[in-house]
């Protein structure tokens, strides 16, 4: 018994010694990257000094094309490399380092989000749009992570579901908006790149929303999750799926929203349901909300894809006007469309618009600047929410 304590107590000793040895030294600096400087600019660091050229890129920067655009960092004496912004407006921004070619994120920021197959650093620039975004002292809604059982699709399926603060204690039954994500994403997409519970816990605390159940399902049929959440394990994310946009995912959309009647209080009518989207997610709230029409009160196009591929085959996109002529005979309360002034679907947007111009569709039509991005898409999410179920 004595030695077996002797040896635990060297054992010990040694793992205390090696977790000690991990420890940054003392004499070290610490580098702060990313530094919000009093003025709202922004200053990025990386120890790199053995690099012969380093760049930042993020959105904060003007974009090349449809990459994110560059800028020259400068090295000083210690080898940390150093940029720093203008004053930036108040947002949620992305960012990653180039060095020597090589693409990487900040090794002093553990904060950052997958997009599709890319993972990148994040911030926030606070005073302004980006309060919405932050976990603010206020009371929250939960966040889960459900599994349904999807007959149409031949397996089970992950969702993402959020409820308001209280629902726990309350019996009162709540309105549901379904919000859908773009191509390359999936169940996680609204919460990590959206900050969509953080938008809603801070417009339901100022009294700007009214308190909702939040269903964030995954768009693409033929995953079961997001990946690494599944049983494919962790297999490489990829940007389009089959059946991603071939009337799959509507045909199969009843089960959504079966499977949340059933297991949570909600109000189990048109007057109580919202459908939105962005990009891909547009294009299924539009196909949707027509072709189940007495269904949804709340319709939001974010940026919207709309016209399906002629190629594909679907009874889901047949008799479009017929479709959308009866939606608007049975009446909605809200028909949101909103895309920026240079997004590449914004011809798309014009073209739908015409056709239900030409029919007496009424609709609410918001431009903003800026093109296909989640910095439009959040701003987007923020301006909706007030408007459902009042």
């Amino acid at each position: 018994m004595k030695n077996l304590l002797t040896l635990l107590i060297c054992t010990f000793g040694l793992l205390s010694l090696n977790a000690q040895e991990n420890l940054p030294s003392g004499e070290r600096k610490e580098i702060v990257s990313p530094q919000i400087n009093a003025d709202n600019s922004v200053t990025f660091r990386l120890l790199a000094p053995n690099a012969d050229n380093v760049l930042v890129t993020g959105d904060f920067l003007p974009s090349e094309g449809w990459t994110e655009g560059k800028a020259a960092m400068q090295k000083n004496a210690d080898g940390v490399w150093e940029y720093t912004t203008t004053p930036l407006p108040s947002e949620l921004y992305t960012y990653g380092f180039v060095v020597d070619g090589l693409q990487m994120n900040d090794p002093n920021n553990v904060y950052y989000r997958r997009d599709v197959a890319s993972t990148l650093n994040v911030l926030l620039v606070g005073d302004g749009q980006a309060d919405l975004y932050k976990v603010n002292d206020v009371p929250h809604g939960s966040v889960t992570k459900r599994w349904y059982h999807s007959p149409g699709n031949e397996m089970r399926r992950r969702i993402t579901i959020y409820t308001p603060p209280g629902y726990e204690e309350s019996s009162s039954s709540y309105p549901v908006l379904f919000l859908l994500h773009g191509m390359g994403g999936d169940e996680e997409a609204w919460m990590t790149l959206g900050r969509a519970s953080q938008i809603l816990d801070n417009l339901i605390a100022a009294g700007k929303a009214q308190p909702m159940i939040m269903v964030m399902p995954n768009g693409n049929v033929a995953q079961e999750a997001a990946p690494g959440e599944s049983t494919l394990g962790f297999l490489k994310p990829q940007f389009q799926l089959p059946h991603t946009m071939d009337g799959k995912y509507e045909e199969t959309f009843h089960e959504i929203i079966d499977f949340v009647d059933t297991h949570y209080r909600t109000i189990q009518s048109k007057t109580g349901r919202a459908i939105a989207g962005l990009s891909m997610g547009g294009y299924h709230s539009f196909h949707i909300s027509r072709y189940y029409p007495d269904t949804f009160d709340y319709v939001g196009l974010f940026s919207a894809a709309i016209s399906p591929n002629e190629r594909v085959q679907s009874k889901i996109y047949e008799n479009i006007d017929e479709t959308l002529l009866m939606q608007k005979k049975n009446g909605y309360q809200l028909y949101w469309i909103a895309i920026g002034k240079e997004d590449f679907l914004y011809q798309v947007n014009i073209d739908v618009r015409k056709k239900m111009d030409a029919m007496n569709f009424p609709y609410v039509y918001r431009e903003s600047e800026g093109g296909h991005t989640w910095r439009n898409w959040r701003i987007y999410l923020s301006e909706f929410l007030p408007q459902l179920f009042q």
